[in-house]
């Protein structure tokens, strides 16, 4: 079996647009993982942002100004367990959060909440019941926001592109396999007087299987390291264009992700080999038990 290379001859054709359908295929599987690994990521750092912080809107009494109530809120708040700080907003500071989205000219006569961020221990948080609490007891009238509801959110939509991307990455794997398994079925017929000659030869179905497996593994193998190398580039010009967080904070890219798009041609030459045996394998099964006349060794094909 040292000649395999000989009883199985290249074919520069097909097996180059083969080798570019994997390439493509893998090129489209690392970015679906690397989309996946992103919006994880992006995930769990909004929800630990976002359980890191809460909001309070002050209703001041009548007796008092807006600042004064705002500022006494922040004051109650500091003092609770799980709290590392809290300060009111003022004007200034509102109006800045909103100049982007309402704009310039209107801002002056605009009412605004008066507010108070507090800043919670990522240990041990406060939760809002404690916060809300807390005001009560002061004599304030006051909601408290711990963006429970927006977190759910994010990480609701987060699992949803994060699945997407795993569908994605599962369906390229599956077209690989289909599009491996028809080459090699295809190989096999093509080559039906080779393998007669190593059947009569004593060649097992193992053996010749393992000649389609080794030429389509390596095939798989080389595609799939041009596929990563692809991705591998989108993903260092968007790291490079966006900055530490990439093109987009909803997918932030790390440089880490090259390692996992490093095992690109390792899975694509174990889809290849099994997807190769398998087909390898019913081929040969189905073409040895045909009565004699109708199989390899007699007028019929191994379609």
């Amino acid at each position: 079996m040292s000649r395999a290379p000989d009883l199985l001859p290249r074919d520069p054709g097909g097996e180059g647009w083969l080798g570019a359908v994997i390439a493509v295929l893998c090129f489209i599987a690392c970015l679906a993982a690397v989309s996946a690994l992103a919006a994880d990521r992006a995930a769990h750092g909004w929800s630990a942002r976002l359980r890191a912080e809460a909001t309070v809107q002050v209703r001041p009494r009548a007796e008092e100004t807006g600042d004064a109530a705002a500022a006494r809120a922040a004051e109650t708040l500091a003092g609770v367990d799980g709290v590392e700080e809290a300060q009111a907003l003022d004007r200034e500071a509102a109006e800045a959060l909103l100049r982007p989205w309402m704009g310039e000219a209107v801002l002056a006569d605009l009412p605004l909440p008066h507010l108070v961020t507090v800043r919670l221990s990522p240990e041990a948080p406060a939760s809002a019941e404690a916060l809300g609490a807390a005001l009560a007891e002061a004599g304030l009238d006051a909601s408290v926001d711990d963006h429970s509801l927006w977190r759910g959110e994010v990480e609701r939509s987060a699992m949803t592109l994060t699945g997407l991307a795993l569908a994605a990455f599962a369906l390229t794997a599956l077209a690989a396999g289909a599009a491996i398994t028809y080459a090699t079925r295809a190989g096999l017929a093509a080559r039906r007087r080779e393998i007669e000659t190593l059947s009569l030869s004593g060649a097992g179905e193992g053996q010749i299987a393992w000649l389609f497996q080794r030429r389509f593994g390596w095939l798989a193998a080389r595609a799939g390291a041009a596929g990563a190398a692809a991705a591998a580039g989108v993903l260092a010009l968007a790291r490079l264009a966006g900055g530490d967080g990439g093109l987009s904070p909803a997918l932030p890219l790390l440089w880490s992700d090259l390692a996992l798009i490093s095992l690109s041609p390792v899975l694509a030459a174990t889809v290849a080999l099994a997807a190769a045996w398998l087909a390898a394998r019913r081929a040969l099964d189905r073409a040895w038990t045909t009565p004699p006349g109708n199989g390899p060794a007699g007028q019929g094909s191994m379609q």
